[in-house]
């Protein structure tokens, strides 16, 4: 699931028929910032990509096992989906944290426990949506819910009953794109905010030739590019990959319910090089151009950075590091 692009464009306007012009309005600090959840250490990680120095900080929170991370800039909040807890759990004050040179957070607001075996959350406006992966604990039950945050509450708003094994999802405007896990299928939800509680049905579900098991997740509707992990095996930490689709809006629109998406509207990169095994995460950044993976197979966990690739082609991260039992990726840019 796992950007938030906001572009900013700055507009100069000058009057020259008042004497009372307002002075012109600072402009925006941008902000790039990297969390990452875990589902063995009990910490997330924030990173600020616009550092001299980016060195990633570590805090401990309350939960040992979490999955699906997202920060939120004007709350100063870490979100996460607790698998310890079975609750969306809030971190807030984070800049103050770094700047104590805290090593833990303090939870600020928790939603009822309300869904087991959580994967991954995508927040919209006030709306937050998290998924719901079949288990013992749940009597095998794939959901999706809806969370409404409202002043210091967390309100479950809809609850879905969905046909599919659920893991990453992305929203884009009223549209939900989600991956169905054990296959290569893509599913979209269109509307889907406006849909009664209770089983729901996609718009669409495709299939992506090649893809083994989807994971991760990112969709860029600014240049309209679709980025998606292959966990391949699960038993195995070499069989990973990744593929971008160009052009998403065109080729997914050309692509009949129950159609496959082909090779040829493909960029992949998979072998050896790449070091993905279990890539189970994914966030993409529009302006750089870079892509970053929660990799979960090699060495513990590893957050892998990867230029985007023009060609499909077996390729090197350009940029790793160690991230114990890492989950979950997001990436803020303002």
């Amino acid at each position: 699931m796992k950007n938030k692009f906001l572009l900013l464009a700055f507009v100069s306007a000058f009057y020259a028929c008042s004497d009372n012009d307002s002075p012109t309005a600072p402009a925006a600090t941008p902000e790039l910032r990297l969390v990452t959840s875990s589902n063995t250490s009990g910490k997330v990680s924030y990173t600020d990509l616009l550092a001299s120095t980016p060195n990633p900080i570590s805090f401990t929170i309350g939960s040992l096992d979490t999955d699906g991370v997202y920060y939120d800039s004007t709350r100063d909040e870490i979100l996460v989906a607790s698998r310890s807890q079975n609750k969306l759990e809030i971190y807030g004050g984070i800049q103050n944290a770094l700047t104590a040179n805290a090593t833990s957070l303090s939870l600020s607001l928790a939603s009822a426990s309300e869904f087991t075996n959580a994967r991954e959350v995508a927040v919209s406006g006030d709306k937050i949506v998290v998924t719901q992966d079949q288990s013992p604990s749940n009597a095998n039950t794939n959901k999706l819910l809806v969370y409404q945050r409202t002043g210091a509450s967390l309100s479950l708003l809809h609850a879905y009953t969905v046909n599919f094994k659920t893991w990453g999802i992305a929203i884009e405007g009223s549209t939900l794109y989600a991956v169905a896990d054990l296959t290569g299928d893509l599913l979209v939800f269109e509307n889907f905010f406006n849909l009664p509680s209770g089983s729901i049905m996609p718009t669409k579900r495709v299939t992506i030739a090649g893809l083994v098991r989807t994971h991760g997740i990112a969709y860029a509707a600014s240049d309209d590019r679709m980025v998606l992990t292959d966990v391949g095996a699960a038993a195995s930490d070499s069989d990973g990959g990744l593929i971008v689709i160009n052009n998403f809006s065109s080729v997914i629109a050309a692509t009949p319910n129950g159609g496959t998406i082909a090779l040829t509207n493909q960029v992949r990169v998979y072998g050896s090089l790449s070091t993905l095994g279990n890539p189970v995460d994914v966030a993409y950044d529009v302006v750089s151009q870079r892509i970053y993976v929660a990799e979960r197979a090699n060495m513990g966990g590893r957050l892998l950075t990867f230029g985007l690739p023009s060609t499909t082609a077996d390729a090197a991260p350009v940029a790793a590091r160690l991230e114990p039992g890492i989950s979950s990726v997001y990436l803020h840019r303002k």
